[in-house]
């Protein structure tokens, strides 16, 4: 083997754990967020989780990114260990997939519909079709299934290169000599285990492996301890990304550890005890590719089948490892460890995550402003302090979520995820802003109730209607965000015009009072200064009803909505427009 063979062999490396990443991103992009909200939601037994994270697995194409998702979910308080650790065991089976498909590699054949079932033949054909959906797809989906066409046709090429570049070594008397080290089971587990652990990926390793087993030099016994090694290196990834996190999250990754150790001491002490009782006459013939991904499925399952009684010893196992603490109940109050920054890798669902805390968030804002506005007419120092405990705590709502968002941004983020975050981002300011006027608010009640101020009875009228109609567009707004309610948006613009309409009214009303002696100038300024915040709460309602529309059509511009309705939504809008107007008629 010269050094144009290692060259080759790197590069088919390089462009296989290349290729595998690519089709990994563009299958993990088009699941949209769903194959997290479905392992998320759909957990309640342990059968259920192992066929989910099989399944999620199966089409994401990594267990490793599985079990670092699901560390992440026990981490942010979405799930339990109890229910991770069936998914956990899932993912273990989901990653055989990867295996059978390498294997195709392998095909021999002087049949040309079997030779059609070669990757190498009909990768070129997939290529051609992912570059031209790349190139010429408008959609999002489009582009995600022309970047998971290029990523499988670039790791069958890698795959094919590391075959074509290690078959030489079949002649070489040292690299079979080398192989003979690994008839001892301790080594093969330990060489299987730093290669997955250096790669961080499990299926990468068994289709090195496999690439490898061309050479004809490894046997079946040869590879079951190496095999069994990989499935514990794969392990490294979960560690590692529990580092720094809670303890929930660490004993996700310890189960999965002591899933793999346990499964590969029992599955190698029936291995070779019956070896030694009966004497498999298969453990000293060659293994091919084929032959690998058989070994690498059958340990899976075994692990699997065996353990999954004993969910509740893992479950034990893991929390002898690491005790439990008084203040962990603290961290499961926390409602911000849903940010978790291991769900960035997944934009869809990471930002599924912005939009519950900013829902809630959204009703922090509309029932503080509502609670400020009921202060005008029955002043109480409790209730003008929880507006302020309400305001301060959506601060911090607004802190931690732009700060997520604006990580999440420098993400690999679809256009239409793109558009997600900004319009996000537009409409966590809004909600801030709506609180902080919720404040000023309770400014004009303290001051009219330590000075008494009193407004006349046509002015108190006004002003009650002014807050219904007020109350009205906040409760809509919010409602609309957080039902993601696009009919429900659409009816705020209409009132927000009316309310502007409002406020011009009461403003004129009120110079006229003042004109006549029935209102002071004091007063009048409260009256201004209060009818000012309510305006502009309408604004941002109007705002952020905007940006939920400019998400279903992204031609939409953001101040000149009534000039883009077509006909039909004229009138509709006006229609609305005069029932608002004879609703909050003073």
């Amino acid at each position: 083997m010269d050094i144009f063979s290692v060259l080759a062999l790197a590069g088919g490396l390089a462009l296989f754990l290349y290729g595998m990443n690519i089709m990994g991103a563009g299958l993990e992009k088009m699941s949209g967020g769903r194959l997290e909200r479905i392992l998320e939601n759909l957990t309640s037994n342990r059968f259920k989780a192992v066929l989910l994270g099989a399944g999620v697995t199966a089409v994401i194409q990594s267990s490793s990114a599985t079990t670092v998702m699901v560390v992440g979910f026990v981490n942010s308080g979405i799930m339990k260990l109890s229910q991770a650790i069936g998914i956990i065991m899932g993912a273990n089976v989901g990653t055989t997939i990867t295996s059978w498909i390498m294997s195709l590699t392998g095909i021999e054949s002087d049949s040309i519909l079997i030779q059609l079932l070669k990757p190498t033949s009909f990768a070129p054909v997939l290529a051609v079709i992912g570059i031209i959906f790349i190139m010429s797809g408008k959609s999002d989906r489009k582009k995600d299934i022309g970047e998971i066409l290029l990523g499988f046709t670039i790791l069958m090429f890698g795959m094919d290169a590391m075959s074509g570049a290690v078959k030489p070594l079949a002649d070489v008397p040292e690299f079979t000599n080398l192989l003979t080290l690994f008839k001892n089971p301790l080594l093969g587990i330990i060489v299987g285990a730093l290669l997955t652990a250096i790669i961080q990926s499990s299926s990468a390793s068994v289709g090195i492996l496999q690439a490898l087993s061309v050479t004809g030099a490894f046997s079946y016994g040869t590879v079951l301890p190496i095999i069994t090694g990989q499935n514990i290196g794969t392990c490294v990834t979960a560690l590692i990304s529990s580092v720094g996190a809670n303890k929930g999250a660490k004993r996700t990754a310890f189960v999965h550890l002591y899933f793999n150790l346990i499964g590969t001491i029992l599955f190698l002490a029936v291995f070779y005890l019956g070896n030694w009782l009966f004497s498999f006459a298969f453990t000293d013939e060659v293994v091919g590719p084929a032959g690998i991904a058989l070994i690498h499925t059958i340990f899976n399952v075994f692990a699997t089948v065996i353990l999954l009684p004993f969910t509740k010893g893992l479950e034990k196992l893991a929390y002898l490892t690491i005790p439990m603490e008084e203040k962990e109940k603290e961290e499961r109050n926390d409602v911000f460890t849903i940010l978790d920054e291991r769900f960035l890798s997944s934009p869809a669902f990471a930002i599924a995550q912005c939009h519950t805390l900013v829902n809630q968030m959204a009703e922090m804002a509309r029932d503080s402003f509502l609670e400020a506005v009921s202060l005008l007419d029955h002043y109480s120092e409790d209730k003008a302090a929880d507006v302020i405990a309400k305001e301060n705590r959506v601060d911090v709502y607004d802190d931690k979520i732009s700060a997520y968002l604006t990580k999440l941004s420098s993400e690999n983020l679809s256009y239409q995820d793109s558009l997600r975050v900004t319009s996000l981002l537009h409409c966590l300011t809004d909600f801030e802003r709506i609180s902080d006027h919720a404040c000023n608010v309770v400014e004009n009640a303290q001051q009219m109730h330590k000075e008494k101020f009193e407004f006349s009875k046509k002015g108190r009228e006004e002003m009650v209607i002014y807050g219904r109609a007020i109350e009205d567009i906040l409760q809509r707004t919010a409602s609309a965000f957080t039902e993601d309610n696009q009919e429900l948006a659409r009816t705020v613009e209409p009132l927000e015009e009316v309310i502007d309409e409002l406020n011009k009214d009461i403003k004129k009303h009120h110079l006229k009072r003042l004109r006549k002696g029935k209102c002071t100038i004091e007063l009048g300024l409260v009256l201004s200064d209060i009818a000012m915040n309510y305006e502009r709460v309408a604004d941002h309602c109007s705002n952020i009803a905007v940006y939920m529309m400019q998400l279903k059509d992204s031609q939409l511009a953001e101040h000149s909505f009534t000039e883009q309705m077509d006909e039909a939504e004229s009138a509709e809008f006006l229609k609305l427009r005069a029932e608002f107007e004879e609703k909050y008629s003073i």
